[in-house]
């Protein structure tokens, strides 16, 4: 609900979605009567969910568990500069998968800066040769003991593209101590043997998780 410029995060999120026009519809899931109203009382779509979700993931999936949808989308509310393209990457995924075997789908992109890279609120994944995820961390991975091997090190951004029954099944299994323990949902669809793709992006936006993160989106003018 903190400001950026002249409207809230999540609505400056919501409406960000929705004016990429890649989406049959829009909603604002959330368990705050004061986000529901901020989405609402602007014209748009919110719904209250139950408060007793440990993920976002677990979230959507009571909202969108009677709905006939193929693919669902997760903008996070703290993503308010999300753009077009990285959405229709996604989305494309599904597009070009006709044997149905990825599950979910979502963004990474390279970390240039150090202090980003040992940061544990920037979470990190690994990828295999084809860009499916092999692990998510909060601890830089990679561990650099070869520094001249060409490794490099991927930021998760917080979207997700989901097939429907994967995020039912998400939502029906249990948390196992790795996600537990590094608190990154995303570990949950792979310790269940979930296939999650990874694309490259180059979106630059920032996710505002801390009042750091907002007061460095403002000095970069965003």
């Amino acid at each position: 609900m903190k400001k950026l410029k002249d409207q809230s995060i999540i609505l400056t999120t919501y409406q960000a979605v929705l004016d990429t026009q890649l989406f049959d519809k829009v909603i604002v899931a959330t368990d705050s009567e004061v986000i529901f109203d901020e989405i609402s009382n602007k014209g748009g779509l919110a719904v209250m969910t139950r408060k007793d979700h440990q993920t976002g993931s677990d979230r959507i999936a009571e909202v969108v568990h009677n709905m006939d949808v193929d693919v669902i989308i997760n903008v996070q509310g703290d993503e308010p500069f999300i753009t077009k393209k990285p959405l229709a990457e996604l989305i494309d995924v599904f597009r070009k998968d006709a044997q149905k075997e990825i599950a979910v789908a979502s963004l990474m992109q390279i970390i240039s800066a150090h202090e980003d890279v040992i940061n544990p609120n920037v979470v990190k994944v690994i990828v295999d040769k084809d860009n499916h995820a092999m692990y998510f961390s909060r601890l830089p991975i990679p561990y650099p003991r070869n520094i001249h091997s060409g490794a490099h090190y991927n930021r998760h951004i917080g979207v997700y593209a989901f097939r429907k029954k994967a995020l039912l099944d998400f939502s029906k299994n249990n948390m196992l101590p790795n996600e537990a323990t590094e608190m990154i949902e995303a570990i949950r669809y792979l310790e269940y043997g979930q296939k999650i793709k990874m694309v490259e992006s180059d979106y630059l936006g920032i996710g505002i998780d801390t009042p750091e993160d907002l007061a460095k989106a403002v000095r970069l003018g965003l």
